[in-house]
């Protein structure tokens, strides 16, 4: 049996020099979309192209749907944003929504705020907000709503409540953080892990658990 060798630097360049560039665009745009930090590293010869094609994908959701986008921003196109009118969506500046995310208005991202990849956020009625500089990461799920329970009610029939959900400035949320209705989480907070945040965070607080707890505090001193 032949063995397969890995092709020396000089054949691996001239194999490569015999493909399109758009060959490779192609897989470039997948790895922007899911890790979109590095749109914002790009170097002049992929800038231009990512430009536009980023202007394209932003028009037509700008089109389409309620959805406003600040300046220098990055939505990838596997991205799903649905935003009736009455229930926008509004994009800071510098900030960026990963590929597969779900997002359904009313939801207020600040500035320089990123949504990594799979997370879900529902506004409900009263809306989701997210304060500048936060970090939301992958797997996360924001839902500003919730059913009634009530014994003789099916659940499909029961009321559905809102009170909306606010995430503060310089907020980071570990993977797999599930949020519920009604919650304020103040600025400077860190979340652990697939933590479930079921009651307001004071400002600073290092919460981890289900249901999420103290588990220390950004201003002790190491």
């Amino acid at each position: 049996m032949t063995e397969l060798l890995p092709d020396s630097p000089d054949t691996e360049a001239s194999s490569r020099n015999k493909i399109p560039p758009e060959f490779y665009r192609t897989q470039h745009k997948l790895r922007l979309s899911y890790m979109p930090w590095l749109y914002f590293e790009l170097k002049p010869v992929h800038r231009e192209w990512a430009e536009d094609w980023q202007k394209n994908v932003q028009s037509y959701l700008t089109a389409v749907e309620t959805v406003h986008v600040g300046k220098s921003c990055f939505i990838a196109p596997e991205a799903k944003l649905f935003a009736e009118p009455g229930r926008p969506i509004i994009i800071g500046d510098g900030s960026y929504i990963a590929a597969d995310c779900v997002l359904h208005g009313p939801i207020k991202i600040g500035k320089n705020v990123s949504i990594n990849h799979h997370v879900t956020m529902d506004g409900g009625r009263m809306g989701i907000t997210i304060g500048d500089n936060s970090r939301i990461a992958a797997n996360c799920q924001l839902y500003a709503f919730n059913h009634g329970n009530l014994p003789d009610t099916l659940i499909c029939e029961q009321p559905i409540k809102s009170k909306g959900i606010a995430v503060g400035s310089d907020v980071w949320l570990g993977a797999n953080v599930g949020v519920v209705d009604g919650v304020v989480i103040s600025d400077h907070v860190i979340v652990g892990m697939s933590s479930q945040i079921t009651r307001d965070v004071e400002a600073y607080k290092i919460i981890a658990g289900n249901p999420a707890r103290i588990i220390g505090d950004r201003r002790e001193k190491k």
